[in-house]
């Protein structure tokens, strides 16, 4: 099997503190409760209230007109694209772009959209490295349509876009006759680390989404935002890709509860990473990326263990973590605590000792 998730092995010891990724976040209580009470209708004909209420918050929160709920933040950048481009189209993002790595190649094998990769530390390629990406416009060169950024960059070690750049970008791009796109997957994280509001870290992009089923813990969803014209023409897009639901307020509910009691906690999932970075820094040879969100991206090598052998080593022990792009990603959550962190290095510096 190819593509199909593979099944837990039944042999491996169970997961105690889970780093992986904060999609691995579980409901709580308290989120289950506001599920079961929403209120709910048919979102297809535009009925359903909670899904609605969603809707309306979010397009405020990003300081934009209209927003969409989607099954998953992969379908946000996906029908953004279809909207911003046509086929053969190109579209400029950092090489380590969620839209080039992490979406199956969906921008290709549905619209037919060219990514042109610009290159750059930590995620980040700089305004200048956008000037020199763009050509005239003439036939023998795609049309360039799309500037897009990740918010916070992931492979980059969730590096946070200062707002010059930003507004930079959004300037060079309006210059060229460009959209601009924002993946906000940690946009609230990136907010929350800074103090800048969202609405105004995004102030000038054509089209932003933020993802609940990431730090804010809900079970599902992303909401995609812009123009009331630009959601008109992604809602043809939802339905067309499978993405409009029924009774989709059962989710919103637990969208909406993230909004409410998941925001300002991210602060601890950061303050957890730095913990983190701080303790594995402290063992010999382990080289650590200094985290400014909750990802802290890490190398065991130089303390003669390889990232691979780490990161089964502490699966063994109950811990687990991913290798991406070379390294190996350590990711706080709700369900991550100080604790955790403690134990997590201890397990990793008594796996260093033994090497």
């Amino acid at each position: 099997m190819l593509y199909t998730p593979p099944p837990t092995d039944p042999n491996a010891p169970p997961v105690r503190i889970n780093l992986l990724s904060d999609t691995q976040t579980r409901p709580t209580p308290a989120m289950r409760e506001a599920m079961a009470r929403a209120e709910v209708g048919d979102e297809q004909v535009g009925d359903d209230p909670t899904t609605n209420a969603l809707c309306e918050r979010v397009a405020d929160l990003l300081g934009k007109e209209a927003a969409v709920f989607m099954p998953s933040g992969t379908m946000c950048n996906v029908t953004a694209t279809l909207v911003h481009c046509r086929p053969g189209d190109e579209i400029l993002a950092h090489e380590t772009a969620h839209i080039i790595a992490r979406e199956g190649g969906a921008h290709a094998a549905l619209g037919g959209f060219q990514i042109t990769q610009l290159q750059g530390p930590d995620g980040q390629f700089t305004p200048e490295t956008l000037r020199k990406a763009l050509h005239p416009r003439t036939r023998y060169q795609p049309p360039q349509k799309v500037v897009s950024v990740e918010q916070t960059a992931n492979i980059g070690g969730g590096t946070i876009w200062k707002k010059a750049a930003l507004d930079e970008i959004v300037a060079i791009a309006k210059q060229n006759g460009l959209a601009t796109h924002m993946d906000g997957a940690r946009l609230l994280n990136a907010t929350v680390a800074t103090g800048i509001a969202a609405r105004d870290m995004m102030a000038g992009w054509d089209s932003a989404w933020i993802d609940f089923s990431k730090g804010l813990g809900a079970p599902i969803g992303g909401a995609l935002a812009g123009s009331r014209e630009f959601i008109d023409a992604v809602w043809q897009w939802k339905q067309r890709l499978g993405g409009s639901m029924r009774q989709s307020g059962v989710c919103a509910a637990a969208c909406i509860y993230a909004l409410d009691h998941h925001v300002d906690r991210l602060a601890d999932d950061h303050a957890n990473a730095r913990a983190l970075a701080r303790g594995l820094s402290q063992i010999a040879g382990i080289e650590v990326q200094e985290p400014e969100t909750n990802l802290v991206f890490f190398k065991p090598d130089g303390a003669g263990v390889s990232g691979d052998k780490m990161v089964a080593a502490l699966r063994q022990r109950g811990v687990m973590l991913a290798m991406m792009d070379g390294r190996i990603r350590a990711c706080t959550h709700l369900d991550v605590t100080a604790a955790m962190i403690e134990e997590a290095v201890g397990h990793v510096r008594e796996i260093v000792r033994g090497a």
